[in-house]
């Protein structure tokens, strides 16, 4: 069944601007960061990783085109993570291997979804194990570990977080320890398939207000460094790959513990 989706079309513009800023840079963008320095071939690296996030982002927009679109942004997201964020699980710290791991497999669950969704009738015959439903349960197996260490690093670095709390809200600690909650419970409940849908939408609505509340000020004021401006362009990304990971459940009911039926196809 073809369902329109709102958060492909948001994916795919903010795929697109990552892939002007990449360019324009000619530095990795947040999504695709970090990569180590004297890595040969770095530079190479960044205009590829810019013209993927581009090129699959225009895909996206059309029916005829996604298909290949979301196949190729698939594929390279899950080399990058199998290059770029398993190897830092062993040498890196524990918040900032699985926070850089994390993100990349929210983006990647999102990729996934599309590709599922599109899928060619090649595709359903070589790669039949990660399209149609099953495709759509494995993304959303990404979805929820991905979330994972966005709600540990609120509790490993408090204070970090509170600071970026506005202060207009009370009780900073409480909503840092609050939102790290909600993102760990989120998770739980989609791998569980406990009132799922809920979960999800609930999880792309606080990466949302993240964006709108805590960056947004801050665009508005011009005052953000590189990394806050890095990281208001993550939430970003991350927003969007929410949302469509959010309309993979249309049709199944908010408060059940089972998903009846799911969408494969998107237009």
């Amino acid at each position: 069944m073809r369902i329109k989706s709102p958060g492909r079309l948001v994916f795919a513009v903010i795929m697109i601007t990552l892939g002007i800023m990449g360019l324009r840079k000619g530095d990795f963008t947040v999504v695709w960061q970090p990569v180590p320095k004297g890595v040969p071939a770095r530079e190479l690296l960044v205009y590829l990783s810019a013209l993927v996030s581009l090129t699959t982002g225009l895909g996206l927009l059309w029916r005829r085109s996604a298909a290949i679109a979301a196949r190729i942004l698939l594929a390279f997201l899950i080399l990058w993570f199998v290059v770029w964020r398993v190897r830092p699980f062993f040498t890196a710290s524990f918040v900032e291997s699985t926070w850089s791991a994390g993100k990349t497999l929210v983006m990647t669950s999102a990729a996934l979804i599309l590709f599922s969704w599109f899928a060619t009738d090649w595709d359903r015959r070589h790669l039949g194990f990660i399209t149609g439903h099953k495709g759509v349960r494995i993304a959303r197996v990404l979805y929820a570990l991905g979330l994972i260490p966005f709600g540990l690093a609120h509790f490993m670095y408090v204070q970090a977080t509170v600071v970026l709390i506005p202060g207009w809200l009370p009780w900073h600690e409480g909503w840092a320890y609050f939102t790290g909650a909600t993102f760990i419970l989120a998770s739980i409940a989609i791998m569980a398939n406990v009132f799922a849908r809920l979960a999800t939408a609930l999880s792309a609505l606080q990466i949302g207000l993240f964006a709108l509340v805590v960056w947004l000020p801050l665009v508005a004021k011009g005052n953000l460094n590189d990394f806050q401006w890095g990281e208001f362009v993550i939430t970003l990304a991350l927003t969007a790959a929410a949302w469509v990971v959010a309309d993979s459940y249309r049709g199944s009911e908010w408060l059940t513990f089972r998903t009846r039926r799911d969408f494969t196809s998107s237009e």
